[in-house]
């Protein structure tokens, strides 16, 4: 992967605080002509550093009342049955983010439902009635915000 420099990291704070930024605009936010800036932001993306580029979307506005964590422990660590759930997790349509962790837990599903009765459904249909798993438990969101700023010890990773 390449090594990014102090133009590159400042490119990717500007573009994850505001990915509709138009060319001209980074290029002049860095101190760069369009052309070089342009170079520089594919090259981003084709190294993997830049992986996309997206909308944020208020869960409200789409009829989403209630957001939940779901907790999950699979019965054992069997890589057959950790892809089997993993793959019918990422399936559901309420499941917005999955996370495959370490810990007393195996996975946490961050799920976007209607109302309780939803959510309630959905626990016991879709996680507690897998057989490769042995117990869940839910915790409520009442309120999800994302940080847009990048963690200050990567500047330390700059020329």
């Amino acid at each position: 992967m390449k090594r990014l420099d102090r133009i590159d990291y400042k490119m990717v704070r500007l573009l994850r605080n505001n990915a509709r930024l138009s060319n001209k605009e980074l290029a002049q936010a860095v101190g760069l002509a369009p052309s070089t800036c342009l170079v520089r932001t594919r090259m981003l993306q084709q190294s993997g550093v830049l992986t996309g580029f997206k909308a944020e979307v208020n869960p409200a506005a789409l009829g989403v009342g209630l957001q939940a964590m779901i907790s999950v422990r699979l019965k054992r660590h069997y890589k057959p049955d950790v892809e089997a759930f993993r793959q019918h997790a990422l399936e559901l349509p309420e499941v917005v983010r999955l996370y495959h962790v370490a810990g007393p837990i195996d996975f946490l599903a961050h799920v976007w439902t209607r109302d309780s009765e939803h959510l309630r459904d959905l626990a016991m249909t879709a996680f507690t009635s897998r057989e490769e798993v042995s117990h869940i438990e839910t915790e409520l969101i009442f309120e999800h915000v994302s940080c847009q700023e990048l963690p200050a010890f990567l500047d330390q990773q700059t020329d």
